[in-house]
């Protein structure tokens, strides 16, 4: 991610039952906020029960403002308000610290 500080969003989902397009959807955002500027990286993962975390790495709090406008990313919020999610929550935190490791090969 680069060195902090830099920011988190992280995007806790419940599934709903209607999913018809959820798939196509999930993949034309990722791909669209690959290109966004200030944008760091991700990483998502979802249970079988349907419960999803995915986390998004900003620069800055203005790079996550202008994506949260994006018109085609508003569009996919609606979709998923009305269809995908039966329940989520977005929390934006900034990061101080963080610690890796990598075991050697």
């Amino acid at each position: 991610m680069g060195d902090p500080p830099y920011y988190a969003t992280i995007f806790t989902t419940q599934l709903s039952g209607d999913l018809e397009g959820y798939d196509e959807t999930a993949d034309r955002m990722a791909e669209l906020v690959g290109g966004y500027d200030g944008y760091l990286g991700m990483y998502s993962a979802r249970g079988l029960d349907g419960f999803g975390i995915t986390v998004c790495y900003w620069r800055s709090e203005e790079d996550i403002a202008a994506w949260r406008a994006d018109l085609d990313h508003r569009e996919a919020q609606g979709e998923g308000r009305d269809r995908f999610y039966s329940e989520y929550t977005v929390e934006v935190a900034r990061v101080d610290r963080a610690i890796e490791f990598q075991r050697p090969d």
